[in-house]
């Protein structure tokens, strides 16, 4: 039988560690401020808002409402989510050519490149193009990678590619026959009453979490994407361009949790989601499922005590979500570092978050006990 009392304390322990934690990296300025959550077992132990949603002209502070750019969190928040859907209702395989749906894509030895490839990094495609440079449409971006070369053999290795979630939001355009944002506002965050995401979100820029200062705005962005190719192609892609709240963001997680289910809705097949989360690149030190980023051998945000069925995303803004099938875990931290004097603390923040996260309820589960 559990101690409730017990387990009150311990949760408000936690609660006093992670807040304790991110004070410190906002006087080091490694993040200007931040939402969390942190649940296990479904049941919500953390939820806090701290520090700045921007800097300047004067610190103004986080609320739970603040609307962050979710940066590539936007390739597992929409993109996946749609394509699992479409899969889920038999609209293609994950063995169909892309060029099926993108005739012109099939040159330049892309042709037996699979949809599978694209949601796994492992395409070939280069990792970036600095398209924003060009000046150039939506239209001429998808030309421009359809006659790309490609700088790896398809399935040989991961290299994480915005190229080709960008082609994945045209697919997924080609076979549903509506917009991207029409249809993934359509069957996944209208179903999840996920009221405060999406994309070029027309609300007051204070309810905007600061990305970085542009020169054409003559201030800092406020809910225009911070990602130069996501802009150029007008805010919405399947590669960044999402916005969200953490209340938003935790009713996502609980879908995840509860195998695709929200408010006895199913949104997802459990089948679906299983197969995201399996490993599609064995061969490769850095383990990736369909859009999910698994627990493998590289250095990961996810720290180095959850456990090996973890699997989660970044975001370059300074976003992040984790699940944990194996403890129950689930982490969800929003950021807005790029705004913040030490743009790279982040990278050695998350791991020891996530460290410092599973060792406290690790203690729990055995008191618990």
């Amino acid at each position: 039988m559990h101690n409730k009392p017990m387990v009150n304390m311990l949760d408000n322990q936690l609660r006093e560690k992670v807040l304790t934690f991110l004070e410190r990296e906002i006087t080091a300025a490694n993040i200007p401020g931040a939402c969390i959550s942190v649940s296990r077992n479904s049941q919500m132990i953390v939820k806090e808002c701290i520090g700045s949603r921007t800097l300047h002209p004067s610190p103004q502070p986080v609320e739970e409402a603040t609307i962050y750019d979710l940066a590539s969190l936007t390739k597992v928040v929409a993109t996946l989510p749609a394509l699992l859907k479409l899969l889920g209702e038999g609209a293609f395989h994950l063995k169909d050519r892309v060029s099926y749906f993108l005739p012109r894509f099939g040159n330049n030895g892309k042709e037996e490149i699979r949809i599978e490839h694209l949601l796994t990094h492992t395409s070939g495609l280069a990792a970036h193009r600095r398209f924003y440079l060009e000046n150039i449409t939506k239209g001429q971006i998808i030309e421009r990678i359809c006659a790309d070369t490609l700088v790896e053999e398809p399935g040989k290795r991961v290299i994480y590619s915005d190229l080709g979630f960008i082609l994945l939001a045209r697919i997924i355009e080609e076979i549903s026959q509506q917009s991207f944002e029409s249809f993934v506002d359509q069957y996944i965050f209208k179903p999840l009453d996920m009221k405060e995401t999406g994309f070029n979100l027309s609300l007051p820029k204070e309810r905007f979490a600061a990305t970085v200062y542009s020169d054409e705005l003559h201030d800092f962005k406020y809910g225009i994407v911070h990602d130069e190719n996501a802009e150029a192609i007008g805010g919405v892609s399947g590669h960044a361009g999402l916005f969200s709240t953490l209340n938003d963001l935790t009713k996502f997680a609980s879908m995840i949790e509860n195998e695709g289910a929200y408010n006895q809705k199913g949104i997802l097949d459990k089948s679906v989601l299983d197969l995201a989360r399996t490993n599609f690149t064995p061969y490769d030190r850095e383990g990736r499922g369909l859009g999910w980023q698994l627990q493998s051998e590289g250095a990961l945000a996810s720290g180095d005590l959850l456990s090996r069925q973890t699997y989660g995303h970044t975001g370059y803004t300074g976003t992040s979500i984790w699940f944990d099938p194996l403890s129950k875990i689930t982490v969800i931290l929003l950021t807005n570092r790029v705004h913040a004097k030490n743009q790279n603390g982040i990278l050695r923040l998350r791991p020891r978050l996530h460290n410092l996260i599973h060792s406290h309820l690790s203690a729990k589960g055995v008191r618990e006990q």
